[in-house]
């Protein structure tokens, strides 16, 4: 049988891509969970997520190339989404997650904890991991960012609306500080 790529554009599932958690050369693989790399805009979530994916070997998402045309464009104008704008995106973003009869790793910025329960529709299981660090560096990096429709300005509303993982949520926070691969190998360690 051969591996097919995905739908989403990222690699096809490897056959011992998560390991068991003793890390032995012989273990038996297990499957890798559906995660969202979620946090503020400019925290890494696309850098992290598509690395992290393509280190398990499972397809990436990113949520953004799911927002309609008129939620890019409120963005680039500097007015912040509302829960209505975000509704029915992030109802796609929970039907690509149903949908994935693999694991896989979906980018999405899943600020509130009634986001991330829109999301868990699509999938009761899922890890959240919280992409965390000090708002200077990821100031630094949102304004860093070329021909993204999120202009850095919008920055402050993402910090106001932005909700930690709760204890009802799977998932744990990440620091962001460090080298992408020293951040994945971390996610990997806790996953």
């Amino acid at each position: 049988m051969t591996s097919q790529p995905s739908p989403l554009g990222g690699p096809p599932p490897a056959p011992d891509a998560h390991r068991a958690e003793s890390g032995e050369a012989g273990a038996a693989p297990t499957k890798f969970p559906k995660v969202v790399v979620m946090g503020v805009s400019g925290s890494g979530k696309s850098t992290i997520g598509q690395l992290l994916a393509e280190r398990a070997g499972v397809p990436f998402l990113d949520s953004d190339d799911l927002h309609p045309q008129a939620n890019k464009e409120k963005m680039a104008a500097g007015e912040p989404l509302d829960d209505l704008d975000r509704k029915p995106w992030l109802e796609l973003v929970a039907e690509f997650l149903r949908d994935s009869e693999v694991g896989m790793v979906a980018a999405c910025s899943a600020l509130k904890h009634s986001y991330r329960d829109a999301l868990r529709i699509g999938d009761p299981d899922l890890v959240f991991v919280q992409l965390t660090g000090v708002r200077e560096l990821i100031t630094q990096r949102q304004h860093d960012r070329k021909n993204h429709f999120m202009p850095p300005a919008l920055m402050q509303s993402q910090f106001d609306v932005l909700e930690p993982l709760r204890d009802d949520e799977r998932g744990f926070p990440v620091d962001v500080a460090g080298d992408p691969d020293d951040v994945v190998d971390e996610i990997l360690r806790r996953l």
